[in-house]
């Protein structure tokens, strides 16, 4: 390794330092401020609430382990969404590119259904299915589902064509192409389809939440906000912004072990 290589190891791993340093302490100075915002009552801290509060609010539910329950039940149906959403993608994608008939029929309504508020979709869900995990799954898949397999869909037939005349060259078919071509070249995409994903599901659960558990984070924000428990709602929604955080983590891990086997 050369001496410029190393300075420049050095200066950019300074440099990711000082980005951390900087985020936590534009992290900092917000909690810093909001505290004490509450308590010099410049904010009400019964509607806004404050971090002091927020902690106590979390360390009480806590105790009983309530809240790690609503955690786990959140937690669950994002997994079970995004699981059913990327393995749908997948499934629907591959079909509709290797049957051009199928795409011309289904891809103007997967662009319909994609421009739909998914919002509008969740009460025909409870009257359909009813109340329970599986409805609240049912919504976070519809949240994810149609844009992930346009967007899949459409990366099948950005392939190299030149490739694919080479498979046809040597005796290939469709199905060697799908698998030797279109489906390694489509790895980038399926990646970042999962990092939008991961996001959208955990919306879709939280939605499915609001209007059809009597468990999970999303449950929580609603009946926090009819008891007026605001402390309640504003952890909630902390809790699932560092689920967020950790699902979307999670994928960047999964995307740097893939790009190092590739």
């Amino acid at each position: 390794m050369s001496e410029q290589h190393k300075e420049y190891l050095i200066s950019l791993k300074r440099y990711r330092q000082k980005i951390k340093f900087f985020r936590f302490l534009v992290f900092a100075l917000f909690l810093i401020l909001w505290e004490t915002a509450a308590n010099l009552s410049w904010i009400d801290a019964f509607f806004f609430s404050s971090p002091s509060r927020i902690v106590g609010c979390v360390l009480s539910m806590g105790k009983t382990g309530e809240l790690f329950a609503h955690i786990g039940y959140t937690l669950a149906e994002t997994v079970l969404s995004f699981f059913f959403v990327m393995l749908l993608t997948v499934v629907c994608a591959s079909l509709l590119w290797f049957s051009k008939s199928m795409a011309a029929i289904f891809e103007p309504t997967l662009v319909i259904l994609n421009s739909l508020p998914k919002s509008a979709l969740a009460p025909l869900f409870i009257v359909w299915l009813g109340t329970g995990m599986k409805t609240i799954i049912v919504a976070g898949i519809s949240v994810a589902i149609f844009g992930s397999v346009i967007s899949l869909y459409t990366q099948f037939h950005q392939t190299n064509p030149e490739m694919e005349k080479l498979i046809l060259t040597l005796g290939g078919n469709k199905w060697d192409i799908y698998r030797r071509i279109v489906i390694p070249f489509s790895i980038p995409t399926l990646i970042n389809s999962m990092k939008v994903n991961i996001g959208l599901s955990l919306v879709g659960v939280v939605i499915g939440e609001f209007l059809a558990a009597r468990r999970g984070l999303g449950y929580l924000i609603i009946y926090g906000t009819q008891v007026f428990k605001l402390d309640m709602v504003i952890s909630s929604i902390i809790i699932l912004c560092i689920i967020a955080y950790g699902l979307y983590f999670g994928i960047q891990k999964l995307e740097k072990c893939v790009n190092m086997d590739m």
